[in-house]
């Protein structure tokens, strides 16, 4: 199980889903295996979250990761560094997430992507219920700003703001020219800046 973990990504989340790997099949040398072994325990909670922050609804997010990383398994051989391991798993990611997004439309006529994040699937190691509620309302905060998104400016946002990738690693992630990402990350910037305004509007409205 990863070392630690962040308040987005539940403990019990991370090991469950570590045990989806133990019995995959044996398709690569051990060399390759124990490298999977690496970055799965490595990079587990920054897949975990960056789904989260994409929008994946809570009750799909273990779906989600599990199928990440599968497809992570039967392609780390081919992985040749010319990117960063992190960048690499961003781009799988997305087209995983981009995939549970089609079917989902295939099945219901509602186009909506998620859905709020429930306070009982954030996990802390915080021992005050009124710090672990206050994070857990920090949390829901996050993700309704980040709803005010849309998806290519959503994920530039996440990965410069949240993840503090640089432009060139988040062109290479996304594979876009670092021009295109930095005119999404500015209209992102701005966007979630007249979404927190509304927010707090909302909130001095609400609490007059």
């Amino acid at each position: 199980m990863p070392h630690g973990h962040s308040p987005d990504v539940p403990l019990l989340a991370q090991s469950a889903a570590a045990s989806r790997f133990v019995d995959a099949p044996a398709r690569s040398s051990v060399q390759t295996r124990a490298r999977f072994e690496d970055v799965y325990e490595e990079h587990f909670e920054f897949v975990f979250r960056s789904a989260r922050r994409l929008g994946v609804e809570s009750e799909m997010i273990d779906d989600v990761v599990q199928e990440t990383f599968l497809v992570v398994h039967r392609r780390l051989a081919d992985f040749a560094g010319r990117s960063s391991v992190k960048t690499w798993l961003f781009g799988i990611l997305r087209h995983v997430v981009a995939d549970h997004r089609r079917t989902l439309r295939r099945r219901t006529h509602d186009a909506a992507h998620g859905d709020p994040v429930s306070v009982e699937s954030i996990g802390s190691d915080a021992e005050d219920p009124h710090e672990e509620a206050a994070r857990a309302e920090a949390m829901r905060a996050l993700y309704e700003l980040l709803d005010a998104l849309d998806d290519e400016k959503r994920e530039v946002f996440i990965l410069a703001e949240l993840e503090q990738m640089t432009t060139p690693e988040i062109a290479e992630a996304i594979g876009q020219n670092p021009n295109t990402v930095s005119t999404r990350l500015r209209a992102a910037r701005q966007e979630f800046e007249r979404a927190v305004e509304r927010r707090r509007a909302r909130d001095t409205w609400r609490s007059g």
